[in-house]
C-alpha cells in the first residue's frame, strides 16, 4: 500500500553542520516521529536528568540523514550552530503540526520589522 502522506521531508540548513573533519554538511531529511521515538526519548539517561535535553535525543531519531554523515547523535548534534537548531526545532514542529513557523525579521536600514514564514529550503 503506498501513502499519500510523505513520512520523510528535506530541508536545507541554513548554516550547516561541520563535522570534525572540516566538513559541511547542510542538506538532509526528517521523518515523523513515531511513539517508540518518544519512547526513546524519555528513557535517555541525560533526558531523566535535563528534560531540555529532549529536543537534541528527539532530532537525532527523526533525522534519517544530514549530508553523508553515517550517524546522527544528539551529542554531534550539540555541535549545531543556534540558527540551525532553531530551524531544526521549528521545521520539526511544522513537519508535525502541518503549520507554517514564522519568524520575525528586522530591516536593517529602516529597521522595520515584519514576520518572515520559515521555508523547508532553509532559506529566508
Amino acid at each position: 500500500m503506498t501513502s499519500l502522506f510523505p513520512v520523510s521531508f528535506k530541508f536545507v540548513l541554513p548554516k550547516g553542520l561541520i563535522d570534525n573533519q572540516g566538513n559541511l554538511h547542510r542538506q538532509g531529511r526528517m521523518r515523523l516521529a513515531t511513539a517508540k521515538d518518544e519512547i526513546v526519548c524519555g528513557q535517555h539517561p541525560i533526558v531523566q536528568s535535563d528534560p531540555s535535553y529532549s529536543t537534541f535525543v528527539m532530532l537525532s531519531q527523526v533525522i534519517e540523514q544530514l549530508g553523508d554523515l553515517e550517524t546522527i547523535t544528539p551529542e554531534l548534534l550539540e555541535n549545531l550552530f543556534r540558527p540551525d537548531f532553531q530551524y531544526l526545532k521549528l521545521f520539526y514542529e511544522q513537519v508535525h503540526q502541518g503549520a507554517t513557523p514564522e519568524l520575525t525579521a528586522q530591516c536593517p536600514q529602516c529597521q522595520h520589522r515584519f514576520n518572515v514564514e520559515l521555508t523547508p529550503s532553509g532559506k529566508l
